[in-house]
């Protein structure tokens, strides 16, 4: 019997990423740009990566997609708005 949906996982690309032996850190920024390309807009990606790392990093904190998505995760949340002045200088 299928798995169910996962709705943090629609396409099922970080589930099997995490079937895949050996699978290199290269790939798996492949599969992960991949997932957050195809992640719906209802869908919120920082809630997406949490759920992604209960179920599947922290069983597994030896895969390079763990170590991703903990730094995936990491990053949202020190990202800050730069409003004003600051936000239009380039």
């Amino acid at each position: 019997m299928a798995e169910p949906r996962n709705p943090h996982d629609p396409k099922g690309l970080i589930r099997e990423s995490y079937r895949i032996e050996g699978i290199s850190d290269a790939e798996c920024r492949s599969i992960l740009m991949d997932w957050a390309l195809s992640l719906p807009d209802d869908v919120s990606q920082p809630d997406a990566l949490t759920g992604l790392i209960a179920r599947y990093a922290d069983p597994n904190p030896g895969h390079p997609m763990s170590a991703l998505l903990i730094e995936g995760r990491q990053s949202l949340s020190t990202q800050k708005r730069r409003g004003g002045r600051a936000g239009r200088r380039h």
